[in-house]
């Protein structure tokens, strides 16, 4: 099982999981797609993006249960990043962890899965 993450604010979580559905962010809407990262992608993306944000979720879902919608695109230095073209179904989700934020910006990120 490859495992890819998505990091995210704490009530939009909790409304998608009220909702049994995740639709992505604003980021996300502009895009066309739900922006997620592999384990080693993780730090830079919450570094450019969510540096210094409290209240984040990390959730993990397991890429080979999305199918066709999910999508490996160049991105940030070239390198491929998993893009969900369509709604996250809940059920291809492997876990739910915190990401503390740390006094200078930088999340504290947990140990991965790759």
């Amino acid at each position: 099982m490859r495992i890819i993450y998505k990091i995210c604010p704490a009530p939009a979580w909790r409304q998608a999981e009220r909702q049994g559905r995740y639709d992505g962010s604003a980021d996300d809407a502009r895009d066309g797609f739900i922006h997620f990262s592999t384990a080693a992608q993780l730090a830079g993306t919450a570094r450019k993006h969510f540096h210094g944000q409290t209240g984040l979720l990390l959730i993990a879902v397991d890429a080979g249960a999305l199918g066709e919608a999910l999508r490996w695109e160049p991105s940030r230095g070239g390198d491929l990043f998993p893009h969900l073209h369509g709604p996250l179904d809940l059920g291809a989700v492997t876990a739910v962890l915190d990401l503390p934020a740390r006094a200078d910006g930088d999340h504290d990120i947990p140990e991965l899965s790759p």
